[in-house]
């Protein structure tokens, strides 16, 4: 089942314009996002066909079925609460049927962790960003051998500069663990005696230890930072899935604005605030925003970072004392929102007119 399928077959019931047009904050460069929710005949629902989404591959046309729909109005999902408060100019199709389920019958204290939670990780993705920004990793992976060390005229110094000082090569070494000392290793050195080495080669994730004969003297004590090196290469898997998988339109706005920080996160991260503290307020979710020039000043990395962060806690603030202010219930009331759905999809399924265009 795919976007083409439910619309030959004409079973999509809401179909809205989302995202920054929908916001009232497009731009030139804007894309056209899509979200809606289709139905699925009765042979689907009933049967094991059931699809809960369908999207297209770059995902920014997305359809939920109508029970999916509905289950994630019950958890106050951000999205699906902006879906269903669209503003008119930008609904495109929507269905009478649908005008049952109203945002007071949905709406709770819920939405704090929802609509908060969300607007916090947004600003975590922006401080993820920032760091692997001003922290680039090179291409080229290190060794085991740049987390090793020796313990060196009351001190230590790293193992490459160790092995350069005494012109060895680290294949001429071999190593033996020393017993209650956790990642502390004896080193050998000869040219005469064939050892492991270190490490068989450069890529190797694990020390090598050699037999030694009893004739060889061990050389110095040497160290494996092994925690450092685990965490070098989580870090190392994490930064280059993230420069082959990034948004590059996104990336070289962030680049423009030398600012170091993903803006677009930081301006969602006010937005979904702000949409938080209303609807404490209002009981009602605002999705086109009244702040165009103030939260396109964020995108385009008019504020710096720290700033931004500042006037962000203050609106958390805010946010919290709204919601421990609001009349609102502490969740949806799940009993209405399971008979609305019931009463809803029975009088799709039951309504000749809606079925005589559909293939059941």
């Amino acid at each position: 089942m795919d976007i083409d399928y439910l619309r030959k077959n004409n079973l999509i019931i809401l179909e809205c314009i989302s995202g920054s047009r929908a916001y009232g904050l497009e731009t030139p460069e804007s894309d056209t996002d899509i979200k809606g929710v289709f139905l699925l005949p009765k042979k689907d629902f009933y049967g094991l066909g059931y699809t809960p989404q369908v999207s297209n591959d770059s995902n920014d046309i997305v359809f939920y079925e109508f029970g999916r729909y509905m289950q994630l109005l019950s958890l106050n999902n951000p999205n699906i609460l902006e879906l269903l408060n669209t503003p008119k100019e930008s609904v495109i199709y929507k269905h009478e049927f649908l005008e049952e389920i109203k945002p007071e019958l949905i709406l709770s204290k819920l939405c704090q962790n929802t609509f908060g939670k969300f607007a916090i990780s947004q600003i975590k993705k922006a401080k993820g960003l920032k760091k692997k920004i001003v922290n680039p990793m090179s291409k080229q992976r290190k060794s085991i051998l740049s987390f090793c060390y020796i313990n060196y005229k009351n001190s230590s110094i790293s193992l490459e500069k160790y092995l350069d000082t005494n012109n060895w090569e680290q294949q001429n070494c071999g190593l033996t663990k020393i017993a209650h000392m956790k990642d502390v290793y004896g080193l050998y050195h000869s040219t005469q005696v064939k050892f492991n080495g270190i490490i068989r080669h450069y890529d190797s994730n694990e020390i090598t230890l050699s037999s030694i004969p009893k004739s060889q003297k061990q050389q110095i004590l040497m160290y494996f930072n092994k925690d450092g090196y685990s965490k070098y290469c989580k870090e190392y898997k994490e930064y280059w899935h993230w420069v082959e998988n990034r948004n590059q339109k996104r990336y070289q706005n962030t680049q423009s604005h030398g600012k170091n920080y993903d803006a677009k996160n930081m301006m969602h991260t006010f937005r979904l605030l702000e949409m938080a503290t209303e609807i404490a307020q209002q009981k009602q979710v605002n999705v086109k925003r009244n702040n165009r020039e103030f939260l396109l000043k964020i995108k385009s990395g008019y504020y710096e970072y720290e700033d931004l962060l500042k006037m962000a806690k203050q609106l958390q603030i805010e946010m919290e004392r709204a919601f421990e202010n609001s009349v609102l219930p502490e969740n949806p009331n799940l009993e209405i929102i399971n008979e609305l759905t019931y009463q809803v999809r029975d009088r799709f399924y039951n309504n000749i007119e809606f079925y005589s265009n559909n293939d059941t």
